[in-house]
């Protein structure tokens, strides 16, 4: 067999799997995305409980949740709801970095076997920095048919294509 790819120096040309390079300009406010659906199960939910060191009764402990809990079965870790939430539909833009996470709220409770998919809509964007735009997005998380599970906005700085564009609409301070 002959290999596709011998030249080491030539595999920075190839593009990188799930990255974009979208800049603050392709914004479009109002845009939507909907990831696939996902299934949850027992063995991955204690191996997040086990990895944070969340040991609650609610979601680790079956006779409690059964016998003494207020839904009568195991939930998911709200933790793991909204960081497979976002998983699923991050976007690995190489010019966009985390500023931080508005309005979370776990709105209904999410059990082992559940479905869960997120639909994310771009909501606004200003000029922040000299190189860079503020940018805010709805992540809605759904179980099952359409139960809406949990809702945040992140936030996000994104680099201007063309950051002279900008330059009048920057703040003074930059914080």
């Amino acid at each position: 067999m002959k290999n596709p790819n011998p030249d080491p120096v030539k595999h920075k040309e190839i593009p990188v799997w799930n990255a974009e390079d979208w800049y603050y300009e392709d914004i479009q406010i109002g845009r939507r995305i909907r990831s696939i659906r996902r299934t949850l199960g027992e063995g991955e939910s204690m191996q997040f409980n086990a990895l944070v060191l969340d040991m609650h009764p609610y979601v680790a402990d079956e006779i409690f949740a059964r016998e003494d809990g207020l839904f009568g079965r195991r939930l998911i870790a709200g933790a793991m709801v909204f960081s497979v939430g976002l998983g699923l539909v991050a976007t690995n833009c190489v010019n966009a970095f985390s500023y931080g996470y508005d309005k979370l709220r776990f709105i209904k409770p999410v059990f082992i076997g559940d479905t869960v998919y997120t639909i994310k809509t771009d909501l606004e964007k200003s000029p922040k920095y000299k190189e860079m735009g503020l940018y805010r997005a709805s992540y809605e998380i759904f179980k099952n048919e359409g139960d809406l599970a949990l809702y945040c906005e992140h936030l996000q700085t994104v680099k201007y294509r063309n950051p002279a564009a900008f330059e009048a609409e920057v703040p003074d301070k930059e914080t």
